[in-house]
């Protein structure tokens, strides 16, 4: 989805965009960069794409997006990605820390709240400026879903997903919002069930169909929230961020509503939860944890 991604940044005429590859794919990044520029030609775009193989070429970056990883394959979850996407982040990290050291980074490996973990800690900046692309994919989906049942535009509805990107995310009917009532009271518990259901399997459901993972629908989300924070427009997104002490929750990853301006993080908002809704979201953490415990010592520190 990088290329994807890189797409969206020109077509908005946010920046120039710098594609970095590994070395064995260095031609084909390069003919990426040039696609693109025919693209922004076209279309009459005042921007341009550069590829490299060489991770100094995006010193003096203003704001990082991480797509590299392995992608989820048929049959596969996000957590049977955790260990071999792990050396890729803890790579990734250290160049970031060489050559752009005060950029905020928005990554969307998978497992995304593992990897997330393992790049706040090896990356060493504050945690305002790491922030895990989550919940503008999975809230969007439930809102897509909702607007299905309601036949209604889902840029009418506010939907809001907390906890885990994953199968064990916890999608907040109550808590989204159609003209400030909650969703609950326009649709029934069965209706509520089947939208929560297809929220959640939507990945899984995607790489069925077409056999590779998403692209569209998560490079649209980073480009919001990387418009967000390179307009410094303040703008409230669901992202999967480092937790001390909101929510109750310490030393984890986990997607809730943040703002986000030019420096990354500017606030975690704290959404009042009904006791059963705590009990969902203690679910949906420990799923974290238990991603984050599986990952080997030198990966934490």
């Amino acid at each position: 989805m990088g290329v994807t991604t890189a797409a969206m940044v020109l077509i908005r005429e946010l920046d120039d965009v710098m594609l970095i590859d590994i070395k064995e794919k260095e031609n084909a990044v390069k003919g990426e960069a040039l696609d693109l520029n025919h693209m922004a030609s076209a279309l009459g775009l005042s921007v341009k794409a550069y590829g490299s193989a060489d991770y100094k070429d995006m010193e003096g970056s203003d704001l990082v997006i991480v797509t590299a990883g392995f992608p989820r394959k048929a049959g596969q979850t996000r957590e049977d990605l955790l260990r071999v996407n792990a050396d890729v982040i803890k790579a990734v990290a250290e160049n970031i820390s060489k050559y752009a050291p005060e950029a905020p980074v928005i990554l969307t490996t998978n497992p995304l709240d593992a990897m997330t973990y393992v790049m706040y800690k090896k990356l060493k900046a504050p945690r305002e400026r790491v922030i895990g692309f989550s919940g503008m994919l999975d809230a969007p989906r439930l809102a897509y879903y909702a607007s299905l049942k309601l036949g209604i535009s889902p840029a009418s509805i506010y939907p809001i997903v907390l906890g885990m990107h994953g199968e064990n995310m916890f999608p907040a009917p109550r808590l989204s919002t159609i003209g400030g009532a909650p969703l609950t009271s326009f649709l029934s518990p069965s209706d509520i069930d089947e939208i929560v259901k297809q929220t959640v399997q939507a990945g899984a459901e995607i790489i069925k169909l077409r056999g590779y993972s998403s692209n569209w629908g998560p490079a649209a989300g980073v480009i919001m929230m990387a418009e967000s924070i390179k307009k410094n427009q303040h703008r409230v997104f669901i992202a999967s961020v480092y937790l001390n002490g909101e929510y109750g929750y310490r030393d984890v990853i986990a997607e809730v509503p943040v703002v986000l301006g030019r420096k990354g993080v500017e606030r975690i908002i704290e959404l009042p939860l009904t006791e059963e809704e705590k009990k969902g979201l203690d679910k949906s953490i420990q799923a974290v944890r238990d991603l984050i415990n599986a990952l080997p010592p030198e990966y934490k520190e």
